[in-house]
């Protein structure tokens, strides 16, 4: 559905077309979380646990933690260019956007940006893999599904069915390691451990009023949400900058312009820096496809067509964002066009999808957006596109199962 009144009928707070079975079929059989659930009653009640600590007001308590993130990682940035002549920024966006989740979450950094080259090396040949193919993941699951139940239960020699099978183990062992980190951090000293994305949760579990799977299923969605998605938008940003010259120009001239002892907050009053994050979110969101619903036992009407209980519609970013009659010129990276966006603008963005299931990490993702373009952009003004070990444009092709992400899974930058 690309109509607009279609759209906002679909995606109405009031939930009449609830999610569509879909978004069970691409997550494990027996996982639900805030993401997967098609069940109202269940999102709500992880919506009340969740959406209080990870509010834009609450964050404010956190961007310190997370500014401190976007520092070493462009200082890893800046290390990787004088040994190797390039910098992956795809990897240390990646390495960025999971170290940040995993603090502010449970209370302890994964380390990625830490660790050495060959802990790097580990990290992105396991971790970082199993990352990426969530998208495979989920399409190998929507299309195989009764294979992929017996995948769980026996090995079956599917090359294909065995790597999902093993990277939902490795994903949901990654999440149980998380919890049982922030478990130790309690025990150790219960008066250090600060507030985190998860505290209601935690306490949740404590009183016995959520299984230690449900806490699995949902440190494994903020692991899954928090990482990939901010760090192939933010990826995608620089490359397009990067692109374009005269949009580089304009973002350093107006980022110099902050004080030098600048915070988060004076971001917020730079518009063009806002319109280069909304540009980027416009033609690379991280979740550009469809998001379906089921039309409810009445029937609906959509587009001046009458639609039947139970068929499942959707709207999707990538179309939407790119209607040449909202947006001239859709294809074109032109963060000019969000100095004075107009009202069909404003209303058929949705990078972070719309309505009662809305990404309850919209906040937490734009701050990272801002603060890792302004502290790249500062530290490297003349970066640019690199050519070095065969890095070209095609690299970046996107490619999209549910999510999106570069083909080549890395972007090459040098500094001139």
């Amino acid at each position: 559905m690309t109509d607009l009144s279609a759209l906002k009928k679909i995606y109405s707070t009031k939930e009449s077309f609830i999610k569509a079975p879909f978004y069970r079929s691409i997550t494990a059989h027996d996982q639900e979380s805030i993401f997967s659930t098609v069940r109202p009653s269940y999102h709500r009640r992880s919506r009340r646990l969740l959406a209080g600590q990870i509010s834009e007001t609450a964050l404010r308590a956190h961007i310190a933690t997370i500014d401190e993130r976007v520092k070493l990682a462009i200082e890893r940035i800046g290390q990787e260019i004088k040994t190797r002549g390039v910098a992956d920024v795809w990897k240390w966006w990646l390495f960025l956007a999971t170290d940040t989740i995993g603090e502010l979450t449970f209370g302890e950094s994964f380390r990625m940006l830490e660790l050495g080259k060959a802990s790097l090396a580990i990290l992105v040949n396991g971790y970082a893999l199993d990352l990426q193919n969530i998208g495979k993941m989920g399409a190998v699951r929507y299309m195989f599904p009764t294979m992929m139940r017996l995948a769980s239960m026996i090995p079956l020699p599917i090359p294909l069915l065995r790597s999902v099978h093993e990277s939902t183990l490795r994903l949901r062992t990654y999440a149980f390691t998380s919890l049982a980190r922030h478990g130790k951090l309690m025990a150790k000293d219960p008066s250090c451990v600060r507030q985190t994305l998860f505290s209601k949760f935690f306490l949740a579990a404590s009183e016995s009023r959520l299984s230690p799977n449900e806490m699995r299923d949902e440190a494994l969605t903020y692991i899954v949400a928090g990482s990939d998605t901010t760090a192939n938008t933010l990826t995608y940003l620089i490359w397009a900058v990067c692109r374009h010259p005269d949009v580089q120009q304009r973002l350093v001239a107006q980022l110099n312009t902050l004080p030098a002892d600048w915070q988060e907050q004076d971001l917020r009053r730079l518009p063009f820096v806002n319109a280069v994050v909304d540009e980027a979110l416009r033609l690379y969101s991280a979740v550009p496809t469809g998001l379906p619903r089921v039309v409810p036992d009445e029937g609906a009407v959509l587009a001046g067509r009458f639609f039947k209980p139970g068929t499942v519609v959707s709207a999707q970013a990538y179309t939407t964002h790119r209607d040449p009659d909202v947006y001239p010129n859709p294809n074109d990276f032109d963060p000019s066009r969000w100095e004075a966006p107009s009202k069909l603008m404003q209303e058929t963005f949705m990078p972070f999808g719309r309505g009662p299931r809305i990404c309850i990490g919209l906040h937490l993702a734009q701050i990272e957006l801002r603060l890792a373009t302004a502290r790249f952009f500062l530290a490297y003004p003349n970066a640019k596109m690199s050519q070095r070990e065969g890095m070209s444009d095609a690299d970046m092709d996107p490619v999209m199962f549910f999510l999106l992400f570069p083909s080549g899974k890395r972007c090459l930058i040098e500094v001139s």
